[in-house]
């Protein structure tokens, strides 16, 4: 199991699972932008959160999954996890 993630580890993730929307370039500053304004849809989180689960052996909550969900903010709730230490 990997010790920690990054963003790359999350462009990845998407690319492979997800797809990316032709509109949107995961490889500009994309951290504080909602997944939904990337194109992202609850179908496509879905399989995102199964291949993060999977690959890095850790469950992410129901509710981690909203609207307003960003890059920068999964990425901090994984890291926490991988650690230890929950985000607040």
């Amino acid at each position: 199991m990997p010790a920690d993630f990054t963003p790359d580890d999350l462009k990845r993730i998407l690319r492979e699972g997800a797809g990316t929307d032709d509109a949107v370039d995961l490889d500009t500053d994309i951290l504080d932008t909602a997944f939904t304004a990337l194109g992202y849809e609850s179908l496509a989180m879905l399989e995102t959160f199964g291949r993060i689960e999977r690959e890095y052996g850790i469950d992410l909550a129901e509710d981690t999954l909203t609207d307003d969900l960003t890059p920068r903010r999964l990425i901090a709730v994984i890291t926490g996890q991988l650690s230890g230490t929950p985000a607040a």
